[in-house]
């Protein structure tokens, strides 16, 4: 498994004495975000990833700085909105720092959304997925997979084109607006591949069809599948992230029985990023955050929450991942299969979703 994460090489040396972007020492940076007092965080809700653990850690470290935690269901569109939106707003509703998926860190670049920050870990990050200049850098990554409440659904589907037999009739949805969310959008992909069709746009498009056949075939459900909602079952089988799977079933304790399933096709890593806002009102605050995440301590933290943190290969080497963590992730056999889409595939393929999803689909999804 440990190979798998786009077949890079990272580097193996410890770099907590490289230099801050800033040129700023730790000492100096702690210094003027604990004045600043504050940081504006958005888009994370504290079941995913293991962000709520992460977040207290991060209280607990620097009690002096407030985490304001805003929209914690935002898409990433919404997140590059957001920033777009209180540009000239250095009050509480302007967001310090970004956590979007892989093709929403270029385009925040591209639109001036981001400034360049290197953590003293910069180069454990492979180079494949983080931005050279620092204005975005990989985070975590999973595999999407199936969370499926076995109360409801008797015969749990193994793969994708299960999820279109007759036998699970409104109770197929997605964890996401697929015009908004990158996990969403991913989703789509994934049922491309799965189809055998290539990455980018052309499993993007074979991504759509697919919905446009569940969807004909009254499987599929226009509703964000959440926990509440699989509980409820309105939405008895959720496409989702393996990592939110793994937290909704334990959140969930039984009550109702959930699976979680990497299907055996189609089987595809999402990588997401990390960015500071162009406009970050506590920029220094911001900066601070991004070397907790990118510290031992914050990628385990992430590590718990049934991520692969961006650092994975590297702390696998330096036999940094205890192994009850490493134990409590699905079997290694699990991701074997899985594709790790280039940035210009997950661009071409965000593009098709995004712009055919009315016209192909016609599901409103809310």
């Amino acid at each position: 498994m440990t190979k798998k994460m786009l077949g890079l090489t990272t580097s193996l040396a410890m770099m907590m004495t490289a230099p801050l972007a800033s040129a700023q020492s730790m000492a100096e940076l702690e210094a003027a975000a604990k004045a600043e007092g504050m940081l504006s965080t958005i888009a994370l809700p504290h079941d995913w990833c293991g962000y709520g653990d992460v977040i207290a850690g991060f209280k607990a470290k620097y009690p002096e700085i407030t985490v304001n935690e805003l929209n914690p269901d935002a898409g990433s569109a919404d997140e590059l909105e957001a920033v777009k939106a209180n540009k000239d707003n250095k009050g509480p509703q302007a967001p310090d720092v970004l956590d979007v998926g892989l093709a929403f860190g270029p385009q925040a670049k591209s639109e001036g959304l981001t400034q360049a920050y290197k953590v003293a870990t910069w180069d454990e990050i492979p180079d494949a997925i983080k931005d050279a200049e620092g204005h975005w850098y990989a985070d975590y990554y999973g595999v999407m997979s199936f969370l499926v409440n076995t109360d409801i659904v008797e015969n749990v589907p193994q793969d994708w084109a299960d999820l279109l037999k007759p036998e699970y009739a409104g109770q197929v949805s997605l964890a996401g607006d697929p015009r908004a969310s990158n996990q969403a959008i991913l989703g789509v992909l994934a049922a491309g591949l799965s189809t055998g069709a290539a990455a980018g746009e052309e499993a993007g498009k074979a991504g759509l069809e697919f919905f446009k056949a569940l969807n004909e075939a009254g499987n599929f459900v226009p509703v964000i599948g959440k926990t509440g909602t699989l509980a409820q079952g309105t939405t008895p089988i959720v496409i989702m992230w393996d990592y939110n799977a793994l937290a909704a079933r334990d959140t969930l304790a039984g009550n109702p029985p959930v699976e979680v399933v990497v299907p055996k096709s189609g089987v595809l890593a999402g990588v997401y990023v990390q960015a500071i806002s162009a406009y970050a009102p506590q920029p220094n605050a911001a900066k601070l955050w991004m070397e907790y995440l990118y510290s031992d301590e914050g990628q385990l933290g992430w590590l718990k929450g049934y991520c692969h943190p961006a650092r994975f290969n590297a702390m696998a080497a330096a036999g940094k991942l205890p192994a009850d963590l490493m134990e409590a992730l699905p079997p290694a056999e699990s991701y074997e299969a899985a594709y790790f889409p280039t940035l210009e595939e997950v661009d071409a393929n965000k593009a098709a979703v995004v712009g055919g999803w009315d016209a192909v689909v016609g599901a409103n999804v809310q």
